[in-house]
C-alpha cells in the first residue's frame, strides 16, 4: 500500500507542498486512505488525457490549479481553481489538462 501523505499523528497538511508535475502523463499521491474512502492528489502535466472509464465507487474532484476538461456521462465540464465534482458510482466520465492541472480525488463507498 502506497505511504499516505497525512496520518493520524498528522493531522494537516498544505496541499500547494506537495503539488509536483511530472513531463507527461500522471503523477498521484494517496493523501488519506481506510475502508471508507481514499482521497489522492493527482497531478497531470499539461495536454495529458485519461481516456473515458467508470468507477465502482462514488468520486469527486476539487481543482486546485490548472485548466482542462472533464466529460462526464457525455456533458463537457471546464475545470479551474476551485470547481468541484460529484461523480455517482459507474458514471462514464474522461479527463483532459489543457495546462499542468492538480486536483483532489476522494473516493467513497457507495452505499
Amino acid at each position: 500500500m502506497p505511504t499516505a501523505l497525512i496520518s493520524a499523528e498528522t493531522t494537516t497538511l498544505q496541499l500547494q507542498d506537495h503539488l509536483t508535475y511530472p513531463e507527461s502523463g500522471v503523477l498521484s499521491k494517496v493523501i488519506w486512505k481506510d475502508e471508507v474512502c481514499q482521497y489522492s492528489l493527482f497531478c497531470l502535466a499539461a495536454n495529458t488525457e485519461i481516456s473515458e472509464h467508470t468507477s465502482t465507487r462514488n468520486a469527486t474532484v476539487q481543482v486546485l490549479e490548472g485548466t482542462g476538461s472533464l466529460t462526464l456521462k457525455g456533458e463537457t465540464i471546464a475545470l479551474a481553481p476551485g470547481v468541484f465534482i460529484f461523480m455517482a458510482v459507474n458514471a462514464p466520465h474522461a479527463l483532459a489538462a489543457a495546462s499542468n492541472l492538480a486536483f483532489v480525488l476522494t473516493l467513497s463507498s457507495a452505499s
